[in-house]
Formats: C-alpha cells, sequence, structure tokens
C-alpha cells in the first residue's frame, strides 16, 4: 500500500484539530505525513498540532500569514513528499481503518482523484436525512457535474499540478470547481466510505439555509460558472468564532 501525503487546512480550531490528529495517529495505515497549513490562527491551534509530532513523527506545522481555503491547500500540496494526496478540514473525525480502505479502493478503482461521503453516525434524525440527502446529490452528479466535499478530498500530486491547483479567485464551491476540472480528465468518483465531522456548520447556520445555500450556489455554477467576484458570500472559518 502506497503513502500519502495529508494536507489539513486550519483557523482557530485548537478545540478540534486534537481530535483529527489523535484518529490520525490511531489509523491501521501508518504510512503517511500530515500537513497542517494554519491560516495565521488566533488561538492554540498550531501549539496543539505540534503537541502531536510524537505520536505522528512525519507531522509538519506550517504558519501562513494570509488565509485563504484554496490558498492553504495549495500550500500544503506543495509541501507534499508523496504522489497521492488527501486534503482534510480540521473538524474531520476518521475511522481507524478509513485510510487502509480508501486507499485499497483507490488502487482499485485507479481513481486520480474521488471524493467521500458525509457519516452521520451519532447525530439527530433531522441532521441524518439531512446528510443523506446530501449524499444523494454526491452520488447522482458525480457522472454529469461532479461536485464535492471539501472537508475529504483524494487526489494526486499529477493531477494537482496539471489542474493548477484549488483556483484561489473563487470565493465558493472551490472544491467543485477542483473534482469538476479533474473529471475532465480523468474519471472521478465517490469512494463507498464515509467520514464525519463537526455538525456546527449545521447547528449554526441551520440545516436548510445550509442545504438551501449550496443548492443555490451549484445550480448557479451549472449555468452562469464559477463564482470569482463573490456573488455568495462565504467567510471562512467563521464557524469558529462562537
Amino acid at each position: 500500500m502506497k503513502p500519502l501525503s495529508i494536507v489539513v487546512i486550519t483557523l482557530n480550531e485548537e478545540k478540534r484539530i486534537g481530535r483529527l490528529l489523535e484518529g490520525l495517529s490511531k489509523q491501521t495505515h501508518q504510512d503517511f505525513e500530515v500537513i497542517v497549513i494554519d491560516s495565521n490562527s488566533e488561538d492554540a491551534t498550531c501549539e496543539v498540532a505540534q503537541a502531536y509530532q510524537a505520536s505522528i513523527p512525519e507531522l509538519t506545522v506550517h504558519k501562513m500569514e494570509k488565509r485563504g481555503v484554496s490558498l492553504g491547500r495549495n500550500t500544503g500540496a506543495s509541501l507534499a513528499k508523496h504522489e497521492r494526496l488527501l486534503f482534510l478540514d480540521a473538524d474531520v473525525c476518521l475511522k481507524p481503518d478509513f485510510l487502509a480502505t480508501a486507499m485499497t479502493q483507490l488502487s482499485a478503482k485507479k481513481l486520480e482523484v474521488a471524493g467521500v461521503y458525509m457519516g452521520s453516525k451519532g447525530l439527530p434524525v433531522a441532521h441524518r436525512l439531512g446528510y443523506g440527502m446530501f449524499n444523494i446529490g454526491l452520488f447522482l452528479t458525480q457522472y454529469t457535474f461532479p461536485t464535492a466535499v471539501g472537508a475529504c478530498i483524494f487526489s494526486t500530486k499529477r493531477a494537482h499540478e496539471e489542474l493548477q491547483g484549488f483556483d484561489e479567485h473563487i470565493t465558493l464551491c472551490e472544491d467543485c470547481d477542483y473534482v469538476k476540472r479533474a473529471s475532465q480528465t480523468w474519471r472521478f468518483r465517490f469512494l463507498p466510505i464515509t467520514f464525519e465531522f463537526d455538525p456546527r456548520r449545521l447547528d449554526q447556520d441551520g440545516l436548510f439555509k445550509m442545504g438551501a445555500t449550496y443548492l443555490k450556489a451549484n445550480i448557479r455554477r451549472f449555468f452562469f460558472g464559477e463564482m470569482r467576484n463573490n456573488e455568495m458570500e462565504y467567510k471562512f472559518g467563521h464557524y469558529s468564532e462562537q
């Protein structure tokens, strides 16, 4: 099983980054490096991350002066030493066999770029229904107009470089643009596995409001193209303010 570079973007995630890194330290597949790209956090995110260097020997924490989701992912990819890439958000939670299962499926399906469905274990019924509907949308669109959840995307250095990375000028749905462009060269598919993440996004914005926002955004993308002029304002990291 091949090694991989895991790029984690953070912004004021001192309360959540530890859970992700703890989960990575317990993966059954341990041939990986972790690159934490911090967008100039104002809390102890970097210090908390660095405390895991004993349990994750190949751990690098890089603090940027500028903030930006795509900038962070591209910075991490440029520092990665392995061909296989995994982009994660800091509030993600992974099962111990997640990496082993994913790497096996990526190899078997010969996928350069792949998405992962959202898990909802232990969440309220409304959340589970919302996640289920979102996952159905991800499944259906992967064949014609691929979308993705940026919190967990697999790629490769070759694909990332040919795509020239995530578009840093896009203000919303940069992850969807990334996999859409990738699908024009390679076969893009979702792996039949799930990842879990902190439901604060739904709790703060509301299930229906968030669903409506992403539905509206992708309908707009389909008819008018990507959003590079802040057509639908979205503030990176605003969930950590409450």
